[in-house]
């Protein structure tokens, strides 16, 4: 019963809200002379006063009292012509009719059809005891009982996925990285903590998620997603016969149709395509579009002579970076490619450059600051 009072009484006061600026409309609703009627009947007042009191002469007096109420007759026409405003009247009478009734009408159809006030109260404590399906509050269920237990590993072990369904990609490697702290090292779970490294690096394979990787190898050598993703980190640092290698051993190796294929052909195709070889391939990779005449001879030189040629493709695509300062794969190639040449100064430098095109808070800036992360540089200068 207290419940349809309430509704009762909030419908009352919002119907109230709505009606007052109608009633003020309709009682303003009147012909605009009936105001000339009402002065010029005070002036007609007003001059009967000022002849009493020896203000004004009777002559004088009577033919102002002429003009006014020849006036007065004008207004007085003109307010019986234009008659009572009813259409405006009868439209707010309407619109009256349509908050007391209809509204409410309305909107009690819709609660009786959705709604329930028998329905109990739902507090907090009450749903996180019984969560039925509600994904959002058995995570809020599993994290309070982490908070009270933080060394519950099995709590961590069935979170931490969840987490990385959810897009909570950062709370995902902390609780993967608890797990594996707690309950020890399992393929699932150093998988699952690389896969939460490299998407916090924006799809970089970072040294941290190639550990994690080595050790679920360890444990399990077949292991395809960390084969995967080791292949992607050759495949990035610039060292494509090896990749290609790694590729095809995981195409060789997994079972016909395995849902992992077509993703690890699409690779070799576009590593075949890109002409991954055995000798030149690093800098062919690392440096952007060197022909196949410059890897061939790239072969046969000494190691100082082929150095001298690897700093001339740096020096070349440097030259490419000043004039399209936004190639973004064009930053991390130099960059990648000071580091090997052992240049630390100019791959400081070209960092700083990049940063400057691609914001240290945009992704492509995260990723920049992930490579320099690796590759032991500070973006504000130095070397770690």
């Amino acid at each position: 019963m207290l419940f349809w009072i309430l509704v009762a009484t909030l419908t009352a006061a919002v119907a109230a809200v709505l009606l007052l600026p109608l009633l003020r409309a309709a009682a303003g609703a009147e012909a605009p002379q009936s105001h000339d009627v009402e002065v010029y009947r005070d002036q007609l007042e007003e001059l009967k006063r000022d002849e009493r009191n020896g203000l004004i002469s009777g002559e004088d007096a009577g033919f102002a009292r002429a003009e006014v109420a020849r006036r007065l007759l004008v207004a007085t026409d003109a307010v019986n012509a234009a008659g009572p405003v009813q259409p405006a009247r009868r439209s707010n009478r309407l619109a009256q009719l349509a908050i007391i009734l209809i509204l409410p009408a309305v909107g009690l159809c819709l609660y009786l059809r959705t709604g329930n006030p028998d329905v109990p109260d739902a507090p907090l404590a009450a749903r996180l005891a019984n969560p039925g399906n509600d994904m959002n509050i058995l995570i809020a269920r599993a994290e309070q009982q982490l908070v009270a237990n933080p060394d519950d590993g099995a709590g961590w072990d069935v979170l931490a996925p969840i987490y990385y369904r959810s897009g909570r990609v950062e709370d995902a490697a902390a609780a993967f990285r608890n797990a594996l702290r707690i309950l020890g090292a399992t393929p699932a779970r150093l998988g699952g903590y690389a896969e939460s490294l490299i998407a916090l690096s924006g799809g970089l394979v970072t040294t941290e998620a190639q550990d994690a990787l080595q050790k679920s190898l360890a444990i399990e050598p077949n292991d395809p997603r960390a084969q995967f993703y080791l292949a992607l980190a050759l495949k990035q640092e610039g060292k494509a016969p090896e990749a290609l290698a790694a590729f095809q051993q995981i195409a060789r190796t997994s079972p016909a149709g395995a849902p992992w294929l077509p993703l690890v052909n699409e690779h070799i195709a576009g590593l075949k395509h890109d002409g991954a070889a055995p000798a030149g391939a690093q800098a062919r990779a690392k440096l952007g579009n060197p022909t196949g005449e410059d890897v061939a001879a790239a072969e046969d030189m000494s190691a100082g002579d082929r150095t001298a040629m690897i700093e001339g493709m740096v020096g070349s695509l440097a030259e490419k970076l000043k004039a399209d300062p936004k190639n973004f794969e064009g930053w991390m190639r130099i960059i990648r490619s000071y580091s090997v040449l052992g240049q630390k100064d100019k791959a400081t430098d070209a960092l700083k450059q990049g940063l400057a095109a691609f914001p240290a808070d945009g992704d492509e800036g995260k990723q920049l600051l992930v490579l320099a992360g690796e590759l032991g540089l500070k973006a504000d200068g130095g070397v770690k």
